[in-house]
């Protein structure tokens, strides 16, 4: 088997990295998706804050050393069975994600270019940015439709989990891009770039 391409995409939380992926598997053959969403630590294990409040936002609420192995797992080929990580939501029902091993394996998450071992598993690291304002404005529809939390508690993890999280760690990690992608409107024309290279 040919060793895959791997390719990791991060960014602050409301970006657009997700949708970028999402278009990304549309547009290109063969491709498989690991996310770091889904291997948070269970939620009764999370870092809580002062206000014991569950933090998602912290280093210590991913289950790095099993992203890094699975991660490793499918670039040699094996085929994983992962459980859907689902937040605080308990209406939504959790699904066996079966997750193939392809020629070219996208990995995201907000801390893929953080973790050193993750990071030299990748071939080529995205990362991409947007104002403030507009990460705070998908976070809040995404968290009220995907997540079940409203409105104070999306501004009151932003401001004391989200943002501090991204000041550290997030936003100093596109120091290790190979390309960095403004998401100010749209990505069309660098999701075109790199799935015609892809393709090809």
């Amino acid at each position: 088997m040919t060793k895959p391409i791997v390719i990791g995409v991060t960014g602050g939380s409301g970006s657009g990295k997700t949708l970028f992926i999402k278009r990304l598997v549309k547009e290109v053959k063969n491709v498989a998706l690991l996310s770091m969403d889904n291997y948070y630590i269970e939620r009764n294990a999370q870092p809580k804050d002062k206000m014991g409040v569950e933090n998602f936002d912290t280093l210590e609420s991913i289950d790095q050393a099993k992203f890094a192995g699975d991660l490793k797992k499918l670039i040699s080929g094996d085929t994983l069975e992962i459980k859907e990580y689902t937040y605080n939501n308990d209406q939504v029902k959790p699904k066996i994600l079966k997750i193939e091993s392809k020629p070219v394996i996208l990995v995201e998450g907000i801390f893929t270019l953080h973790f050193k071992e993750i990071r030299d598993l990748l071939n080529l690291k995205i990362y991409i940015e947007a104002p403030g304002y507009l990460m705070l404005k998908r976070r809040i529809i995404r968290d009220a439709n995907e997540r079940g939390y409203d409105l104070s508690d999306v501004l009151y993890r932003f401001e004391h989990h989200v943002t501090p999280s991204f000041q550290q760690y997030i936003d100093p990690s596109k120091k290790w891009a190979d390309l960095i992608i403004p998401n100010h409107k749209n990505f069309d024309v660098a999701l075109k770039v790199i799935s015609t290279f892809l393709n090809q």
